[in-house]
């Protein structure tokens, strides 16, 4: 892949990210740094900066997701685009594609704190030309294999990440709708030998929503792929594991904020069920969103604590309305608030202390901790917000989009 621009490369070729908050002055007075304590985590964020017509990327080392202050660029790598960092969390390697071209370059984190650059693998020889979309297109199974699910070519490319190899690609037949696109969940939901994502469908052109719902199910152990289809609703990318064994899958924020808009023929935000053993829809089961909230506008699901999951709901004191209004903006407004669906009862309630935010979130896994993001007006700038104990603090902030984050130690 790129990974930096002509006037950039020098910095790039160290091959490295220095790391200030890990590195000192030492008492003796001979400016030697003090010790890396490789026993702390550190997380590497990947946030994108919007000038002009082309994006800017930037990984960011940090040794805490605690900051007062916006976290700094000044030692970050550049990547060309929109990139993506992923990986196995913990496993001391991060992963870095982009939009640039259909590349995935290896980086090894040092004793030192630095991350190291190492080999680099293309998937072109499958027919893709970039890789895009959200962090958890790419799934690690193993150390051996990982999956990149690639919505243009229809496929489930198989990857090795120990030794930068392509292996095998998956036919996913049946997901691609003339006029449309098509778009994968944001968090695909992982059983023993299963990978199930989600998928959703909007117009090429105009603003709409395509009326159908499906999941393609990845069987770990041999490769295959399954792929089911649902014609009540629409734009269903999101689900979580429900108690019972099932999966939900419910219509996403920018789905239901279509429907707020536009009203007439969209497709009503529902909820729906799916078996991951036996591979099919309940045909019996079908909720409308807004009936878990008085009628309001509602989309999106979350997982949620102690077998419970999280709806959005969108608060309209909040964000003005009207029929000029384009629903990338209604699902953006910091105006989505936040409610606990119960599925023995399948009731929601609105949850106290958390505060309305932007309905774009993303989930991200710390020590004993979750964070989900909220994007700044603009897309200026990324926080990342406490949802373990429903506090909603801000605990630390990005510049820009920041779309993938991984605990690498």
């Amino acid at each position: 892949m790129k990974l930096a621009t002509p006037l950039r490369s020098l910095r790039f070729a160290l091959t490295a990210l220095a790391l200030p908050l890990l590195a000192g002055c030492g008492d003796d007075g001979d400016d030697k740094p003090d010790p890396i304590d490789n026993t702390k985590p550190l997380y590497a964020i990947t946030t994108q900066i919007i000038t002009g017509d082309e994006p800017q990327s930037y990984v960011i080392l940090t040794d805490s997701v605690d900051h007062t202050e916006t976290l700094s660029l000044e030692n970050a790598i550049e990547v060309p685009g929109r990139a993506l960092g992923v990986g196995v969390p913990k496993s001391g390697a991060l992963f870095v594609a982009g939009s640039e071209d259909p590349t995935v370059t290896r980086f090894e984190l040092s004793s030192d704190g630095r991350l190291v650059k190492g080999a680099t693998i293309s998937f072109e020889g499958r027919g893709v030309a970039s890789i895009g979309e959200y962090q958890h297109q790419f799934q690690f199974i193993s150390e051996t294999k990982a999956y990149y699910f690639d919505s243009r070519t229809a496929q489930a490319i198989v990857w090795n990440p120990k030794d930068m190899s392509v292996t095998n690609a998956i036919p996913l037949p049946g997901i691609t709708i003339e006029g449309a696109i098509l778009t994968f969940s944001t968090l695909p939901i992982r059983r023993e030998n299963q990978v199930i994502v989600p998928l959703g469908w909007r117009p090429a052109t105009g603003v709409g929503i395509t009326k159908k719902a499906g999941v393609v199910v990845i069987d770990t152990r041999n490769d295959t792929a399954t792929v089911k289809l649902d014609d009540r609703c629409g734009y269903v990318r999101d689900g979580v594991a429900g108690p019972d064994g099932m999966v939900y899958l419910a219509t996403e924020v920018y789905g239901a904020a279509v429907r707020r808009v536009a009203g007439g023929e969209t497709p009503v935000p529902c909820l729906l069920r799916f078996d991951p053993t036996s591979l099919t829809f309940d045909a019996t089961f079908h909720k409308d969103l807004s009936t878990f909230a008085n009628g309001g506008t509602v989309g999106s699901l979350l997982p949620g604590p102690n077998g419970t999951a999280y709806l959005r709901v969108f608060d309209e004191s909040r964000f003005a309305v009207s029929s000029g209004t384009h629903p990338r903006l209604v699902a953006s407004a910091p105006a989505w608030s936040w409610w606990q669906l119960r599925f023995d009862n399948l009731t929601a309630t609105p949850v106290s202390g958390l505060p309305a935010s932007t309905g774009s979130t993303f989930l991200h896994d710390v020590p004993d901790r979750t964070l989900f993001t909220e994007f700044a007006n603009g897309s200026t700038a990324t926080s990342f917000r406490e949802l373990t104990g429903n506090s909603g603090k801000v605990t630390a902030t990005t510049p820009g989009l920041a779309f993938s984050f991984l605990q690498v130690r």
